[in-house]
This record gives C-alpha cells, structure tokens and sequence, in this order.
C-alpha cells in the first residue's frame, strides 16, 4: 500500500461566498398608521431574517466597517456570530465595545455601512439594525467588571453620549466616576430624539450594564455659573472631563422671531418626549437643515394630525447635514422641503402669520467645503403659517467656564480642549464631544484614555489598554485585518 494511502485528502480551496446584493427587507410601520402617533416606525427583523442578512456578509479581510466606527465597533465578528444563529454571543461582542448599544443599535449614523464593500455592487450590509437583532434577540443583559481600584476620582460634566462613553472607559479602568447632569433625565441631546425612533428605555437599558462599576450619576446638578469646573478638582476630583455638548438653543436673528408661536427646536422636542403639553397650529414651517429639523419636523406632523408641515432649507437637499435616512423617511410621510430660501423676517400682529423668505443661489464653497448660499435680489415671497419651529443649530452653555480653560469652539458648536487628548489649558481639565451620537463616543474614548495616561503618571505607572468588561484576562484590540481608519 502507498505511504500515502491513508492520508485525509487536501483541504478544497477556500472559496469566497458570493455577494448577494439584496438586502432583507426592514419593515416599516405603514405611513398612515405611524404619522398619527409617536409609535416606532423602523421594525425589528426576526431571527430568521437577521439570520439571512447576516449570511450576507462576506467578511471581509480588511474590515472596511470597523474602520469606518468612530468606536472601532467589531461589525463584523458580531455579523458573523449572528449568521451562525448565536444571538447571545453577538450581543456579548457588541456591549463589550459599545457601551451604549440600545441606543445606537437605532439611531447610529451607521458610517459602517458607507463603507461597507457590498455596496459596491448592491445595497450595504444593514449593520445597524443587525446590532439591534443582536440586542433584542441575544441576552445583553451583561454587568461591566472594573478592574482593581485606582483610589482616584474623576468626574464627568455631561451625561450625553460622550460623558457615558467616558464613565465607561474610566470605570472600567477601576477610576470612581461621578456624573454630572443638569437635566432631570440621563442621555444628553439623545432625549430630544422622538420615540418613534429611540425611547428613555433604550437608554435606561444601557445605564444599567453599569451597575457593577464604581460611577455615580447625579442629575439635576449644573455645573457652571453657579459651580465652575475647577472647583471639581478643588473638590478632591484628579481629573475633569467636559462633555457639555450643544444644549442652548441658536436664534434665525430675524425681525419677528419673538412673536408667539415661534418656537425653538430643541425645547419643543423636549418637551414632547417629557409628555407635556404641545400645542401647534395647522400650517407649520420649520427652519433648518440638520437632524434636530428632521426630528422637528415628523414631530410636528403627529402633533398636528393632519396640519401642513413645511421644511425650508437655505441651501439645496445635496448640502443637507441630516442622516439621509430621515430625510427619506420625513418626504415619504407627505412632508413638503423647499431648498435654497432663507428666512427675512417673520411676519404677524400678535401671533406668527407667515415667513417671508428669499431664494438663494449657491457659490463657491465656504470653509467647511459646503457651498456658501448667496441672496438673489427681489426674491421675496411669505408662506403662510401659524406655527414657525427654528432648527438652525445649537451652541454650548458655557456660562461659568472661564477662559482659562481656553476652550476650542468648533464649527458646530461644542467645546473641544486644545491639546492632545483634548486637553484644556487647566491642567487635568479635558473636553470634548461629537456631531453624531457614536463620533461624541468616539472623542470620548480618546479623552478618557488621555485622561487614564495622565492620572497614571501620577501614580508613577504607564497606562495600558481598555480591560475586558466583563473581567476576563484579555485586553482591548482592534481586530484582525484592520489598518487605518478611515472617518474624518
């Protein structure tokens, strides 16, 4: 008998699965139904959907999602976990690098799906809501495990989303974390957002994976004019992070903009997710372009069941900074955009009547790349109305921050500390945040480690990477594959 009689015979080649283009279907509420209430309008897949979906994935070498994540959230093992039926497994992989999953598993901006290859040839992987079939399907009921304790507090001003993302990574290093919120309810500029597509219990959910490290959430506790930041580190505080993000409210500055019925956004969704009483009319205009005038907008139409709602934007649709997706699901809903016309002045006796708007034509692009809108001359005309929600942006409080701080305001309006690891000028003070949910998380995470490197040297040690959260030996890594990132 040949020697080789008997051996196993040679592996196959390994053959790449081949990229199927369409994607399951996600299930919505039908416009007619969900415009009359504040009901989810996006449906969770079922397990054998999320299955099929997920099968869809070809696991790239290079993974192209997980670099696109400001977190560097592992997409693709916890597809790969959910394609094998292993629900529990996938939500295990997703909280243990999102720390807020419940929330972002339905409001991410999903830049994992932008760059995701399938895309190339199809629609992109539905990475975002294969993150929610991980969570609604699998057990993410899982308790973060601090390291041994550092002996060192640190507090937090700011429980949005990067004020939790740093709780998490510095309680998890074994850091005592206070939290420090002047709302009555947790979750920042997340509790504007309507429950048609997140809830208070998303966040609730996530807070409670906590509950074994060593942070404090106060609510109800501004700091600032009353309490200014340096008197946290008087306090016995070794470190600050700032994470105010954009709270107050920005003026159109127009002639008008007092009368009643002229609301600004942010109070509006406010107090629509509080359940108080809202009262608008029936023909509604609402001025912006971004995420908050999205949120504004389908408000607006389940509030006025059945009112004219009207969105107005001072440059065209392609120059819109809103999630895509909100701007698909709000004209698919009857809403009625009109781009390239800004507000004047906003006409009424003693109460809004109307906006008088003038169209604009677009130069040569401003600073940020975007191009500038510029008047046309006797373009006037007035939309009739009743109600004028102003969505045009939002700034910080920094009422009480000193300038010692020397705080940088970006163009969006958050404050951001200078120096690496976005340091502030006061030594232990650092500040930071985001334009999107996950990209304020992601600022977060390099804060709290420059946060863990400096508190380390004064212990005369050298940091080291994120522990496990869940107590296991491992230290945090990115996956297999990975090169570079490949987000702004």
């Amino acid at each position: 008998m040949p020697a080789d009689a008997t051996a196993a015979p040679p592996a196959p080649p390994k053959v790449p699965p081949k990229l199927n283009p369409v994607r399951v279907p996600i299930h919505e509420a039908p416009v007619a139904e969900r415009t009359q209430n504040f009901e989810e309008v996006l449906h969770a897949y079922s397990k054998e959907e999320a299955i099929l979906e997920a099968k869809r994935c070809i696991q790239c070498r290079r993974p192209w999602c997980v670099e696109a994540c400001p977190i560097s959230q592992d997409a693709r093992e916890y597809i790969r976990f959910i394609a094998d039926g292993d629900f529990d497994g996938a939500a295990r992989i997703t909280v243990q690098e999102d720390p807020l999953a419940s929330c972002l598993c339905k409001v991410c901006y999903h830049y994992c799906e932008d760059a995701c290859v399938v895309k190339k040839k199809g629609v992109p992987i539905a990475i975002r809501h294969l993150k929610r079939a991980a969570m609604e399907l699998g057990d993410g009921d899982l308790a973060y495990v601090a390291s041994k304790p550092k002996h060192q507090r640190v507090a937090v001003v700011g429980a949005g989303p990067a004020g939790i993302m740093a709780a998490w990574e510095l309680g998890l290093r074994g850091y005592a974390v206070t939290v420090f919120e002047q709302e009555p309810v947790y979750g920042g500029l997340m509790q504007t957002i309507p429950a048609y597509r997140m809830t208070d219990a998303d966040v609730e959910e996530d807070r409670a994976r906590f509950r074994d490290l060593d942070v404090t959430f106060v609510k109800d506790r501004r700091i600032g004019a009353e309490f200014p930041p340096e008197q946290l580190l008087a306090d016995g505080y070794l470190a600050v992070f700032l994470s105010v993000g954009t709270s107050a409210h920005r003026s159109l500055g127009v002639p008008g903009e007092g009368l009643p019925g002229v609301l600004p956004a942010l109070e509006l969704l406010k107090r629509v997710n509080r359940n108080e009483p809202v009262t608008l009319g029936r023909q509604i205009v609402v001025i912006g372009g971004g995420d908050v005038a999205m949120d504004s907008i389908r408000s607006a139409l389940r509030l006025s069941h059945g009112g004219k709602v009207t969105l107005v934007y001072r440059r065209s649709q392609a120059e819109m900074p809103a999630d895509p997706e909100e701007v698909h699901g709000a004209m698919t809903e009857g809403i009625e955009f009109l781009f390239q016309k800004a507000p004047v002045s906003i006409v009424g006796t003693d109460h809004a009547e109307g906006v008088v708007f003038q169209s604009m034509e677009l130069g040569p692009p401003d600073a940020g790349g975007r191009r500038s809108p510029v008047p046309i001359p006797g373009s006037e005309e007035t939309i009739p109305c009743d109600t004028v929600i102003v969505a045009v942006g939002q700034k910080a409080d920094l009422a009480g921050f000193g300038t010692a701080l020397d705080l940088k305001l970006t163009s969006q309006g958050w404050p951001e500390g200078k120096n690496d690891g976005f340091a502030t000028a006061v030594p232990g003070v650092f500040a930071a945040g985001g334009r999107s949910v996950v990209y304020a998380m992601g600022t977060a995470t390099k804060a709290a480690e420059a946060i863990d490197a400096y508190l380390a040297a004064k212990r005369g040690e050298t940091a080291e990477p994120r522990p496990d959260p869940f107590g296991r030996a491992q230290k945090y890594h990115l996956p297999a594959g990975y090169t570079t990132p490949i987000r702004s």
